[in-house]
């Protein structure tokens, strides 16, 4: 379907026109003769499946690639085939804020944002005025930070305005986000699509990268899909629906949020007493063979820090943990697995992965020391079997075996996450945002692996920010408010106000808590 008025306005009706972009890599046709027109003033979404050219044509339009084809048009102003630099772009107005954020960790907030646009006096850099300016742009856009905090200090959702920020300092009119709320809670996702409607509603545009559905229907205005490098749809938001996206973007139908049976829970495989951390107090837990508990919280109130300590990333000051009745309270992260833990952290970058290492190498870790080692050597041959195997059972789009992770996108970099772990055959699993950047089809696919290895036997323990994704994978929820466990819930009490509620700090009558009690609140 195209929308109504794509092509009647002329150039001059446009922030963003691309025109027969191809780009091409060794053995890869990334974008296909892509056209894209997006119009001054609004939420344009960009979808497509992992690969499907989204990230390569942003990478064009913002001077980070160079297109092998096509033209390029900026408010109505030519710039023949690309841009030199994101340089050129930013001072064409455009402004992107990258999955991976480029910020500096060691800077305050101000410092990151004013960063080679700082204001001057006397021939040095104004800190008051700095400071000054970064709180009139977060008052003016309901972006709330400290410039004063330290940006290793936030957590991801303050980092991201702080992004979101640097750009409107830098005047961008037209500002790109890859996969702005795959590190969002649903309530700061909420947040962050109230700011960009209010950007939109100021004549600023919004190009949106992200595979989230229900975001896309409820704060775009229009909808572009790729599939394999090409335009296969361009849809007016108010007039399409999810599965009608869902079918463009994969080429099928598609079962959107579903509902999974419970399991048939079995003997206990995790049992966690009074686990104290930092950021976690008496927190207490039992998970059992065929079951999968989900943790939902809001972000930062000790969800990553439990599983952190269960994995034995972080050193507990108090508690017990025992494995399959095996006391590894003190143990190290290395004797976890070897006793039966395998872990998907959410960091998939700094902890899940070695970037720089080979797809296939990266795939043997864990394994090395185990199924692949032969007579303390790890054979080549047995590496790159092992590397195929879970390339193919979990569709990771790689160029080669040896390329280096740095090569895949962030969705198949999750996948490949996920494949190396599922492939331990562990009696537990720690996992942390399981499809976080992924597409719906893969999204799909992981959600039936997990639920065939709780099948299988196995104990899960999730942790996400989809609440959808608790609620359909989940048999039992447990809430985590402020470091502590303050609700339980069968599946079958686990709707979404419910645990909304909890995640704000209330409980409802007849609610489980085995942590700390939480006195009910009302919570609009």
């Amino acid at each position: 379907m195209t929308p109504p008025r794509a092509d009647a306005e002329g150039a001059e009706g446009f922030a963003v026109e691309l025109r027969g972009i191809t780009k091409r890599f060794p053995g890869t046709l990334a974008n296909d003769s892509v056209d894209l027109t997006v119009r001054h003033g609004e939420i344009h979404a960009l979808m497509g499946e992992n690969g499907a050219g989204k990230s390569t044509l942003m990478s064009v339009l913002y001077g980070m690639e160079r297109a092998d084809a096509g033209s390029i048009r900026i408010d109505g102003r030519a710039v023949g085939s690309g841009f030199a630099s994101p340089g050129d772009a930013m001072a064409a107005g455009l402004g992107m804020v990258h999955q991976s954020f480029k910020l500096f960790d060691s800077l305050t907030v101000a410092e990151n944002i004013v960063y080679a646009a700082e204001p001057r006096r006397f021939g040095l850099v104004d800190r008051a005025a700095a400071r000054r300016r970064v709180r009139e742009l977060a008052e003016e856009h309901g972006l709330a930070v400290d410039p004063d905090a330290r940006v290793g200090d936030l957590p991801v959702g303050l980092r991201q305005r702080v992004e979101i920020l640097k750009l409107l300092h830098r005047g961008a009119r037209t500002l790109i986000l890859d996969e702005p709320t795959a590190v969002l809670t649903p309530a700061e996702a909420d947040a962050l699509f109230a700011v960009l409607k209010s950007l939109a509603a100021q004549g600023r545009t919004v190009i949106l990268v992200t595979h989230k559905l229900r975001e896309v229907l409820e704060g775009s205005d229009r909808v572009t899909v790729l599939r394999d490098g090409k335009v296969v749809a361009r849809l007016v938001t108010a007039e399409t629906s999810a599965d009608e996206i869902a079918a463009a973007m994969t080429g099928r139908a598609v079962e959107l949020d579903r509902v999974h049976e419970p399991g048939t829970p079995g003997d206990v495989v995790l049992d966690v007493a009074g686990l104290a951390t930092d950021g976690v107090h008496e927190a207490g837990l039992t998970v059992r063979a065929g079951e999968i508990v989900g943790i939902a919280g809001v972000a930062g109130n000790g969800q990553s820090q439990l599983v952190e300590a269960l994995a034995g990333l972080r050193e507990t000051t108090a508690g017990r943990v025992t494995l399959r009745g095996g006391d590894i309270t003190h143990a190290s992260a290395t004797e976890r697995r070897l006793k039966g833990l395998a872990y998907v952290p959410e960091d998939r970058h700094a902890v899940g992965t070695a970037p720089a290492a080979s797809v296939a190498d990266n795939l043997a870790m864990g394994h090395h020391r185990t199924t692949l080692s032969s007579r303390g050597l790890l054979p080549p041959a047995s590496v790159r079997a092992h590397a195929a195997r879970i390339v193919e059972r979990f569709g990771i789009k790689a160029p080669a075996p040896e390329a280096p992770a740095t090569a895949l996108s962030g969705g198949n970099l999750q996948k490949l996450l996920i494949g190396r772990e599922l492939a331990h055959d562990a009696p537990l699993l720690l996992v942390e945002q399981p499809t976080r950047g992924v597409d719906i089809g893969a999204v799909q696919n992981i959600h039936d692996q997990l639920i065939a290895y709780r099948d299988a036997g196995h104990a899960v323990v999730l942790v996400s920010a989809e609440l959808s994704e608790i609620r359909g994978l989940a048999d039992r929820v447990l809430v985590m408010y402020e470091g502590r466990i303050t609700a339980s819930y069968d599946k079958n009490e686990a709707d979404e106000r419910t645990l909304g509620l909890a995640m704000a700090g209330g409980t409802t009558p007849g609610a489980a808590s085995p942590g700390a009690a939480v006195p009910v609140e009302a919570v609009d």
